[in-house]
């Protein structure tokens, strides 16, 4: 299989070349040349298998460039019990992505067993699995240049500690985190983890990746690669707990199910998108936004109007206070009909801070084939969506599910089954739990005090020079003597 870029101007790639890239030299984001599609016979095979085994044959009709026994091995050695364990008090995470029926009809894919609660981590483990691997070949090193609002980077790091070759420089939006994700990432003291925080919001820290990304002397100089999700690897493997999800929730393959995805960088929800074009019977994917509702913006309107960073605001659902969301060129290239020229022309008005409206074109009347409905949900909503959920239900969620949920629960289809995509564990948002619920959340065993941990990190104006300096300083200084 051969990768192409959304902006038509790069040569086609395999996976293991796109793998450790990022962006494409274009500036674009590379897809597949067209999507595997998956036969009645196939889902039919695989309703039945573990997380690793369906995880291996969704990813081979991706990755073809890696041996067969050589990626199966790198999949099992990712999805097990002992990665995803020990996180919810006495449940047994050998499903990986157990399914919680709320209700019938009504489900909480639970994606949050990770070492690090978030369900970046489904993705994220494997990727620093692949990176270890592709490195290995060829004695290369790599410096992982990211940036987060949350949970990205603390999966990336512990994704990433320890790996031998690799660097991992993690920019996040200085005093814009809840307490407990930045511990999580300023608590880490491996030598390979470096951490930036930058005095702006996530969208300045996403720009500066982008324009690392984007000076490809730099770039090429000190092997920078990327761990966000504009990396194709992630989305792939995030693809795969759609499948498991829809499995779980039906009985036969005549059976529909709609999918609520809390949405910002618009990376989730794409692999949700991907697995509906390979022939997952999904009957809606909702959108749901919190205060930032950009995304809902667009599929009620027809227009993506990013905003500028003053106009970002901070909620208590901060994983998603994004106004830019990178992986919607993905979604755009198909809905356009994947011509490289109409994304150069939308993007380059996106990119010089402008807006563009699709609302009068024939593609944007597409949306409904794809299965695309959104909402949005504010901090009042996601008090009224947990309390609800705790009373009824007796499960505690954290406030980007409640965004899901709540938007979910008012987008979708009666009589059709509905999964929401759960995406941490509430612990990673305590003040606003306990403001909704007046006690606290479960806390995980061995994370009693990490916010009272020594923390290591530098802070940064919005300077993507300074954070290039900064590179270079730290890489040269980690380069083993030759």
């Amino acid at each position: 299989m051969h990768y192409i870029s959304t902006r038509g101007n790069s040569s086609p790639k395999s996976f293991t070349d796109i793998l450790l890239a990022g962006l494409a030299p274009d500036g674009g984001l590379y897809l597949p040349e067209s999507y595997p599609r998956v036969t009645p016979d196939e889902l039919t095979e695989w309703r039945g298998l573990p997380y690793h085994a369906l995880a291996f044959k969704v990813l081979e009709k991706f990755i073809d460039d890696i041996p067969f026994a050589d990626l199966k091995a790198l999949i099992d050695r990712t999805y097990t019990a002992a990665v995803y364990c020990n996180v919810r008090l006495g449940e047994d995470a050998s499903e990986i992505t157990p399914l919680r029926t709320l209700a019938p009809g009504l489900h909480l894919l639970e994606l949050s067993n990770g070492p690090t609660l978030a369900f970046k981590d489904m993705a994220m483990q494997l990727l620093g699995n692949l990176f270890e691997y592709v490195l290995g070949k060829s004695g290369a090193e790599l410096n992982i240049l990211g940036a987060t609002s949350g949970d990205t980077g603390s999966s990336a790091e512990y994704a990433m500690r320890g790996k031998r070759g690799i660097h991992v420089f993690m920019l996040s939006p200085y005093g814009k985190m809840s307490r407990f994700q930045t511990a999580q990432m300023f608590s880490l003291q491996d030598p390979n983890i470096f951490n930036i925080a930058v005095q702006g919001v996530f969208d300045d820290c996403q720009d500066i990746v982008k324009a690392v990304s984007n000076d490809h002397a730099f770039k090429e100089k000190y092997r920078i690669g990327t761990v966000n999700s504009i990396n194709w690897a992630r989305v792939a493997a995030q693809i795969v707990y759609y499948f498991k999800g829809y499995f779980a929730a039906t009985k036969s393959n005549d059976e529909q199910v709609s999918f609520a995805v809390p949405s910002g960088n618009f990376g989730n929800i794409c692999a949700g998108h991907i697995a509906r074009m390979m022939g997952l019977p999904i009957r809606k994917l909702i959108l749901a936004t919190n205060e930032n509702d950009v995304l809902d913006e667009f599929f009620r309107s027809g227009v993506y109007r990013p905003r500028p960073t003053a106009q970002t605001f901070q909620t208590s659902s901060p994983s998603m206070d994004i106004s830019k969301a990178s992986n919607f060129e993905r979604f755009v290239f198909d809905l356009v009909g994947r011509d490289a020229s109409t994304i150069r022309e939308l993007w380059g008005q996106v990119d010089g801070g402008g807006a563009f409206d699709l609302s009068s074109t024939a593609q944007f009347a597409r949306i409904a084939e794809y299965g695309f409905v959104s909402g949005a949900s504010c901090h009042a909503d996601r008090l009224a969506t947990i309390r609800r959920v705790w009373s009824q239900y007796g499960v505690m969620i954290d406030t980007h599910t409640a965004d899901g949920l709540k938007v979910g629960l008012e987008k979708n289809d009666s009589g059709i089954p509905l999964v929401c995509l759960e995406t941490a564990l509430p612990i990673k948002f305590e003040d606003t739990l306990r403001e909704a619920l007046n006690r606290e959340p479960e806390r995980p065993v061995g994370l009693d005090g990490i916010e009272d941990l020594a923390q290591r990190f530098e802070v940064m104006a919005v300077d993507a020079q300074a954070v290039k300096d900064y590179i270079a300083a730290h890489a040269e200084r980690m380069r083993p003597a030759s």
